[in-house]
């Protein structure tokens, strides 16, 4: 079992968390009002902690090693509406409102590379 450093994070939602085993769970940005699906980052408690205080999506770079919050360098914010954890405790729904592009090579999501082919 992985230890999580302390955070500020309420323990009744950190016991609710299902990690991987570097601490993180998938967090899923979607734009609130017309459930566009824009991408996937990364949470850690205190990434999830500053999302929920701040009202701006913070992620986990698992690249960086470092915490990033959504716009800062951009611009291109996510204002949080909602956060929802599913029924197995292992995915956060962040529902937004997306200023500009979502996805870093400037495209509104992170699924517009081209769909998959359906056999």
């Amino acid at each position: 079992m992985v230890t999580m450093p302390a955070t500020p994070l309420d323990p009744a939602v950190a016991a609710r968390l299902k990690r991987t085993a570097d601490g993180l769970v998938p967090a899923i940005a979607q734009q609130y009002d017309t459930g566009e699906v824009l991408m996937l980052g990364w949470m850690d408690d205190e990434a999830l902690h500053r999302t929920l205080t701040t009202g701006r999506c913070t992620y986990w770079s698992r690249s960086r090693q470092e915490y990033w919050v959504k716009g800062d360098t951009s611009g291109h914010v996510q204002h949080v509406k909602s956060v929802a954890l599913d029924c197995d405790g292992d995915t956060l729904l962040v529902k937004v409102d997306q200023v500009g592009a979502a996805c870093h090579t400037g495209d509104r999501t992170c699924f517009e590379a081209g769909s998959l082919p359906l056999r």
